[in-house]
């Protein structure tokens, strides 16, 4: 039975409609072996999760509520001009670096449906992604996969790298080392409108709030890079109590920067 209290809904199954092409089929079943549910042909009930695969790709249902992730959304962010005024663009920038002729390395350690990796590679970064979570980690192996054969976003893709597995186990031993380790660690109301709760919503029900936030900080310091850049509540704490050494701040977000000794 699905644990409705603590917001936890399990995945139940892989859905796949009766007229979906023989290659959504394949990725259907793959997926379905991977992640180890049934192939179903009707959306289950209850609170319960299940993915349904399509000619259209991907996308997580659940509770009367479909997400997809699609990185065509973002593309009017990753206009030259409004990328350059991207606030995680401008906190993960490192000084200097153009006259280095070396490319950058980040690494997204809460990769979540990739989103900020998108405008990290856009901005010029070779970007590891971390997703420990199984089902979101679908979601974006398919959205990558999409995006890939989009023009505008073929080259910037190359450039993301996604590894399903958990950050805080790998960072101290990531190759190369990075310039830059990104954490995102969710939080709730994030953002007041109606229609991003809605769309975070189900995922909610799939990955809770990072529970050791000291733990993941260590981790990503233990990496040893430039500059650690953390997203948090514009009135929030700092990450694990941990002053940053500046801080790059919006509206609704701010990116508390945290600059490493160097040695």
């Amino acid at each position: 039975m699905a644990d409705t209290d603590s917001g936890s809904w399990p995945l139940v199954a892989i859905m796949v409609a009766e007229d979906t092409s023989q290659a959504a089929r394949a990725r259907a079943n793959e997926l379905a072996d991977r992640l180890g549910v049934p192939i179903a042909t009707t959306p289950p009930e209850g609170s319960v999760l299940a993915l349904s695969c399509d000619d259209e790709g991907l996308s997580l249902i659940g509770g009367g509520l479909e997400l997809r992730a699609d990185l065509a959304d973002m593309l009017p962010r990753l206009a030259p001009a409004n990328l350059r005024r991207e606030l995680l663009v401008r906190a993960a920038r490192i000084k200097g670096a153009a006259s280095e002729g070396q490319p950058l390395h980040a690494v997204d350690a809460t990769a979540g449906l990739g989103s900020d990796s998108l405008l990290l590679a856009a901005s010029g970064f070779e970007v590891c992604m971390f997703e420990s979570n199984p089902v979101i980690a679908a979601l974006l192996e398919d959205a990558l996969r999409r995006a890939s054969f989009h023009p505008n976003l073929t080259d910037i893709v190359r450039r993301m790298h996604l590894v399903v597995g958990d950050s805080v186990e790998a960072l101290p031993h990531v190759s190369p080392t990075p310039d830059v380790v990104y954490l995102d660690p969710m939080f709730p109301e994030r953002k007041k409108s109606a229609a991003v709760k809605k769309k975070f919503q189900l995922l909610h029900r799939l990955e809770r709030p990072c529970a050791n936030q000291e733990e993941l900080l260590r981790a990503a310091l233990a990496a040893h890079p430039r500059k650690v850049v953390v997203k948090r509540p514009v009135k929030g704490p700092g990450l694990a109590g941990v002053k940053p050494s500046h801080v790059i701040a919006g509206k609704a977000v701010r990116y508390d920067c945290i600059v490493p000794p160097r040695s």
